[in-house]
């Protein structure tokens, strides 16, 4: 949260913190503010790469200026004990949700940790030994009991969970017959406030135009990596990849999908119920495919998207499903309908992928802009996975704005924005549609490599552990290795 401390920094030293910020107007009245890159660093390390926090429509410049920093603007107001419910299966969450807390809502906060991580409770508790010695954070393990206990205790003021809908409903309605009373009547059990991040069912809408054979593999590897990154145990996994059924490369297109599922490295299914969350879907779609790579990957084609009774579109699988869905037309008509059925047959908020060749950017033009704009999603990436949208610190993350306890669907609130920005109501991501070197041939300024986040990469683990430590302590003569690393990949 190195970003976090030189907003705080700016807040102690009277400074502007968005000095030096390109802030500029977005569709719909609003003000996109850039926070990739944001530095040299990210110049270099994800070049081609960009990102904005946009804000909620009719924000003007000052007001964003005035609030900027959020209750770091009062640190001596602080606002009780948060209790964090941890995620289980993105270890690095955990961490993150705790340090906004801290920061952006100046609270002290207990990390309960999802029983998956127990094991690594004593890695927690070394990183935040310096904030737990001062008393500011406490990590306790523990089951459900647990949880519900301390979301109950009168010393906790605020509880925030990154989890799933039924979980997040247990603990501010409760269970069976009691919960749907309480819903009823509007009388929550949880008389507190709560914030949550609890993923859905997100989104992939490829745009149709003219692809090489390298641009179909390359980016049907980009869908795979969508679907099977964690297994597919991950909030902002894509889960559904809408297609036009008049694009004349859509075969083309799927038989590189398969092939990309089928020889990816296998992941196995290790979240506790992704075995029995596929074999529900394969029950459910007796023409289910099962391409291979992972034992558990399952790609379901030929879902209508005006049938109200499909559950793909409603049920976040958690594991490696992966939904494909058609819509007629190639042009705006597409698109058009593309976002519709996105914001509307589709129970999620958090993520929605787009991807579309540069010469199909260039055609639609401003539209293509409006549509990112109307729908309605906390993150929206274009040629990028989402995923990158989550790793951007000064981005926000969360649901889009809007939902209500009784109906929370990807949740309430965000986290990470570590300029601590208010009236924000979601993040885009731009990535390159070529890697390098293609790009460069192809005339674009990208220098990006395939990702090292992609399933494909072969040197996945060395450049990881290469930016963490240059993250950790950013020398210029390590960035040769790093940048070799990533070109093998």
């Amino acid at each position: 949260m190195t970003s976090t401390w030189d907003t705080r920094r700016h807040l102690d030293e009277g400074g502007d913190i968005l000095a030096g910020t390109r802030i500029s107007p977005a569709p719909g009245n609003r003000l996109a503010i850039q926070v990739l890159p944001y530095d040299i660093y990210d110049k270099l390390l994800l070049n081609g790469f960009h990102a904005e926090v946009w804000t909620t429509p009719g924000t003007t410049e000052e007001r964003l200026r005035a609030t900027v920093g959020l209750t770091q603007r009062t640190p001596r107001q602080t606002r009780g004990v948060a209790l964090v419910l941890g995620a289980g299966n993105i270890f690095s969450i955990p961490p993150l949700d705790v340090l906004y807390q801290l920061f952006a809502q100046n609270r002290t906060a207990v990390l309960k940790l999802n029983p998956t991580t127990d094991p690594l409770a004593d890695v927690y508790r070394a990183v935040f030994k310096p904030l737990t010695d001062a008393g500011l954070v406490e990590i306790v393990t523990g089951g459900p009991e647990m949880g519900g206990a301390l979301a109950q205790h009168p010393g906790v003021a605020a509880v925030h969970m990154t989890g799933n809908e039924a979980t997040h409903d247990a603990v501010v309605w409760g269970t069976g017959e009691t919960a749907q009373k309480a819903k009823a009547v509007g009388t929550p059990k949880l008389a507190k406030p709560m914030t949550s991040e609890l993923g859905g069912v997100c989104p992939i809408i490829v745009l149709p135009g003219t692809w090489s054979e390298a641009d179909l593999r390359y980016q049907a590897e980009h869908v795979a990596t969508m679907r099977l990154h964690n297994s597919g145990c991950n909030c902002i996994a894509g889960q559904i990849l809408i297609l036009s059924s008049d694009w004349p490369q859509k075969n083309a297109f799927l038989t590189a999908l398969r092939r990309a599922l089928a020889t990816a490295p296998a992941r196995p299914a290790w979240y506790p119920g992704c075995e029995a969350r596929v074999q529900a879907a394969r029950d459910l779609h007796p023409g289910a495919e099962k391409p291979g790579g992972t034992p558990e990957c399952t790609l379901l084609t030929g879902l209508d998207l005006a049938d109200d009774t499909e559950c793909a579109f409603t049920t976040e699988y958690f594991g490696p499903v992966l939904g494909v869905a058609e819509l007629p037309g190639t042009g705006a008509q597409f698109l058009d309908a593309a976002v519709t059925a996105a914001n509307e047959r589709l129970r999620a908020t958090l993520g929605a992928n787009l991807i579309a060749h540069p010469d199909t950017i260039k055609t639609h033009g401003h539209r293509l802009g409006a549509a990112i704009a109307d729908l309605r999603y906390g993150t929206v990436a274009v040629n990028a996975w989402t995923g990158v949208g989550y790793a951007t610190p000064r981005a926000t993350w969360g649901a889009y704005p809007g939902h209500t306890l009784d109906d929370v669907q990807s949740g309430i609130g965000i986290v990470h924005n570590a300029l601590l920005l208010d009236h924000t109501e979601r993040t885009v991501v731009t990535g390159p549609f070529h890697p390098a070197p293609r790009s460069i041939l192809s005339g674009k300024a990208s220098l990006a490599p395939k990702s090292p986040w992609f399933v494909t990469s072969i040197t996945a683990a060395r450049t990881g552990r290469l930016l963490t430590q240059f993250a950790a302590n950013p020398r210029w003569q390590d960035l040769s290795a790093l940048f070799a690393s990533a070109l093998r990949g």
